[in-house]
């Protein structure tokens, strides 16, 4: 069985990683850990997991000295120091947090407002969205899990990208978000009254995840890609929703489109290619790791919009880090993750 152990474990993405770590058939979940609740059971924090999950928070080095593998659900700028020592002691680091997920350390100080501690590590890292860069993740100790606008907006893009069949300028990336997407600590904006009966953008063309993506989006394309990536907040608890637009090179087709995605993506588990007439809906992937995909084409302008859904605390995050887990330790893919979507 492999060790496995979470940091920030009461965080809601480190909560989910628990969830779904205790149900892997090849893992046993070995040390979490909490600042805010060190001491605690898990099922104390969270009473839905009494009896399921009531380890209780230690710290960060008991984690680190009982697991094969850490998972850090951390804020940016918390992970690289922990990233050192689990790869001085030789485990298995896999960050949900941003700190290893961007290439450019100029970018990262742009963005984030910080630097790269351990260079070193950065060259180990590999980013770990599967169905884009597989190879590249298989049995690797460092890996930057990507967020959920950074995992739906790409998915949605890469093939028509890859064939050549959208332009590489004018790219929108229209994306709503569950409120779960802001984390567990309280703010304004995520406060019950706020944000019910609500619908707003936020940090619009000014959010941190957009060279994320220009970044995913560019290595598929094989050169530099730019978007414009609006981010709305939903009165819902889980779900990303992105709607991508592009324009279409001349004498591209529906069914040369489709055939891409078809190409792309048949082979894949996680990513459900929804039927012509159908649109992709975050009620469908709560609660799973997969990803749906939806296209469609408004011919008079020559416009491609591609809408995927994903659920955020998911695929979006503690689903994706153990998919990547499953590659890292050459276990079967979907291992403990064929969890499917509740029907209401």
């Amino acid at each position: 069985m492999i060790q496995a152990g979470v940091v920030g474990a009461t965080g809601y993405a480190g909560a989910e990683l628990c969830r779904i770590l205790s149900g892997h058939p090849q893992v046993e979940l070995a040390a979490i850990s909490s600042v805010s609740f060190e001491g605690k059971a898990l099922s104390e924090v969270y009473p839905a997991y009494f009896h399921m999950c009531d380890l209780v928070c230690g710290t960060e080095e008991q984690v680190v000295e009982k697991s094969d593998v850490i998972f850090a659900a951390l804020p940016h700028g918390l992970s690289q120091e922990l990233a050192a020592k689990c790869w001085a002691a030789g485990k298995v680091f896999i960050d949900l947090g941003a700190d290893f997920r961007l290439e450019s350390e100029e970018e990262y100080k742009e963005w984030y407002e910080n630097s790269f501690t351990h260079p070193e590590l950065h060259k180990e890292a590999v980013y770990g969205l599967p169905e884009l860069f597989r190879e590249k993740i298989q049995g690797k100790k460092l890996i930057a899990n990507p967020g959920c606008y950074t995992t739906a907006v790409p998915l949605a893009l890469a093939p028509a990208l890859r064939k050549g069949y959208i332009e590489k300028e004018g790219i929108i990336a229209d994306c709503k978000s569950g409120v779960t997407g802001a984390g567990r600590k309280p703010t304004q904006g995520n406060h019950y009254p706020e944000l019910n009966e609500s619908f707003t953008a936020y940090k619009v063309a000014a959010h941190r995840h957009t060279p994320e993506m220009e970044q995913t989006l560019s290595h598929i394309a094989d050169s530099p890609v730019k978007l414009t990536f609006v981010p709305h907040l939903l009165p819902v608890n889980r779900g990303i929703l992105a709607t991508c637009y592009a324009r279409l090179k001349e004498g591209v087709t529906m069914e040369m489109l489709r055939e891409a995605y078809e190409e792309a993506y048949g082979g894949e588990y996680f990513i459900r290619l929804l039927k012509a007439g159908q649109v992709a809906n975050i009620k469908n992937v709560r609660y799973s790791n997969f990803c749906d995909i939806s296209l469609h084409m408004d011919q008079r302008t020559g416009t491609f919009i591609a809408v995927s859904a994903i659920d955020n605390m998911v695929k979006g995050a503690a689903g994706q880090a153990v998919q990547n887990m499953n590659l890292a330790f050459g276990l079967e893919e979907t291992t403990g993750l064929k969890l499917f979507p509740p029907a209401f």
